[in-house]
């Protein structure tokens, strides 16, 4: 008895810790986004006496309000929802299929072709910005949706997430789909992807919120104002509001870009635990 409660109260303790840490380290990742937040919310003219203090007091909406009524910002808006919304959907389609066929299907060169397809998660996409200008260019695609979406449909993680979520389902619900005549397609289409949703939810999250917060590609690609993603647009004003807008519309832009990146991810946080989980342990 007594090993058994000084057990149970070495692990409480450890507990204890364990979550005193966590929450020490949550508070130092929020403290800048306080930060910034408090400060897109002060006038400019306080920010110039001084940046120090995570209230926002005294309180105003005038660098919000500022940055709405630039007639630019609502076009790029536009443009970040349909690449990020096209890049998902594709990214979705071609992930799923390739992890289908790497899970399930027998094809020549299977395992090399998945091991080079595991060694583009050691490239790092800096390195292909040459030849992927040059290729664009060469077509006289740039400034186009295409040329924003196209590069970043095959993603290496998505096909190794669905490749494991397919792996860990039960080659069972197959075979009985098979003896009742159901074709290749139909399986994959009816059976495979309904209880995939989990891992698909997951990675069309991460892929929605990487094309929507994506800076260097549309750097490279949408040399045209009129074809700014909001985190370009924002950026190239930046420098302008700093000078005549002043500090708080530079932190008002930040917020404002990051916004409907917190609210999704608010929003589906289990979905993206349980994708998660469920892929690791399969």
């Amino acid at each position: 008895m007594m090993a058994t409660a000084r057990a149970i109260g070495a692990r409480r303790i450890t507990d204890t810790l364990i979550l005193g840490a966590t929450v020490a380290f949550a508070i130092l990742w929020l403290a800048p986004i306080i930060w910034v937040v408090a400060m897109s919310l002060k006038p400019n003219q306080e920010l110039m006496r001084s940046t120090a203090g995570f209230l926002p007091i005294p309180f105003t909406l005038d660098n919000y309000i500022g940055l709405l009524k630039l007639e630019t910002v609502p076009n790029w808006l536009m443009h970040s929802f349909l690449v990020a919304v096209s890049m998902t959907c594709v990214v979705l389609v071609v992930s799923s299929m390739a992890g289908y066929a790497f899970a399930r299907l027998e094809f020549p060169f299977k395992k090399t072709l998945f091991l080079l397809m595991i060694a583009g998660l050691m490239v790092p996409e800096q390195s292909v910005f040459i030849p992927l200008h040059t290729m664009f260019s060469d077509w006289g695609l740039h400034n186009t949706h295409f040329a924003l979406v196209m590069p970043r449909v095959a993603v290496p993680i998505g096909v190794f997430l669905m490749t494991q979520f397919f792996r860990g389902v039960p080659k069972e619900l197959e075979e009985a789909a098979a003896i009742d005549h159901a074709s290749r397609m139909t399986i994959f289409l009816k059976i495979m992807l309904p209880l995939s949703v989990p891992a698909l939810t997951t990675l069309g999250l991460f892929t929605f919120i990487f094309a929507w917060n994506d800076f260097l590609w549309p750097l490279v690609s949408a040399t045209k104002a009129d074809m700014y993603t909001v985190t370009l647009g924002l950026a190239s004003i930046q420098g302008n509001f700093a000078f005549t807008e002043g500090l708080g519309s530079v932190m008002a832009s930040a917020v404002f870009a990051s916004l409907p990146i917190v609210l999704l991810f608010l929003i589906f946080q289990r979905f993206i635990v349980a994708g998660v989980a469920m892929s690791a342990g399969k």
